[in-house]
C-alpha cells in the first residue's frame, strides 16, 4: 500500500481556541478556563492523548483478531505530565511537550495473560500516534503573509 497523506486545516476563532477540519468533521480546540481559554473543547494536548488512546484502541483490535481472541471492551487510561514555564516563557529549563505519557490498556477478554503480553508487544510496535511520539519525526514549519487588500 502507498503512503496515506492525513490534513488538517483551520482557523484560530480566538488567542486560545482553533477550529480546525479533518475531512468532513470539525474539531474544536481550546483552553480551559486557568489557561486563558473558554473551556468548550480538549486542549491540544489533551487532543494528543486522546490520538494516542484512539489509535491503540484501533490497533489492539485488529492485533487481537490477528491473535484469533476477541476484546468484548477495551478500557485506556492515558495520562501525561507536562510543565507549562516553557509554553508561557517563563523559563527555558524543560521541554515544552509531556515529561512522561502514562498507559493502561484494560481489555475485558477472555485471553489468556500469555497472549495478552503477546498481543502487548505487537499493539506497541504498530501503533502510528505511539510510534510518532516515541521517535524523531521531521516536523517542518513554515510562515506565510497574507496580504489584505483594501
Amino acid at each position: 500500500m502507498s503512503d496515506l497523506i492525513f490534513t488538517v486545516k483551520g482557523e484560530s476563532a480566538s488567542s486560545t481556541q482553533f477550529i480546525a477540519k479533518a475531512r468532513h468533521f470539525k474539531l474544536v480546540i481550546d483552553e480551559p478556563k486557568d489557561l486563558g481559554g473558554n473551556d468548550e473543547s480538549a486542549n491540544p494536548v489533551e487532543y494528543i492523548l486522546a490520538g494516542l488512546a484512539g489509535c491503540l484502541n484501533v490497533v489492539g483490535h485488529i492485533v487481537a483478531k490477528e491473535l484469533g481472541f476477541t476484546i468484548n471492551k477495551l478500557q485506556i487510561e492515558v495520562k501525561g505530565s507536562l510543565n507549562p514555564n516553557r509554553l508561557f516563557g517563563t523559563s527555558k529549563d524543560e521541554r515544552a511537550g509531556f515529561k512522561e505519557i502514562y498507559l493502561n490498556l484494560i481489555p475485558e477478554t477472555d485471553a489468556s495473560i500469555e497472549t495478552l503480553v503477546k498481543w502487548l508487544e505487537i499493539v506497541k510496535d504498530r501503533c502510528p500516534v505511539k510510534d510518532n511520539l516515541t521517535n524523531n519525526t521531521p516536523v517542518r514549519v513554515g510562515v506565510e503573509k497574507q496580504y489584505i487588500t483594501k
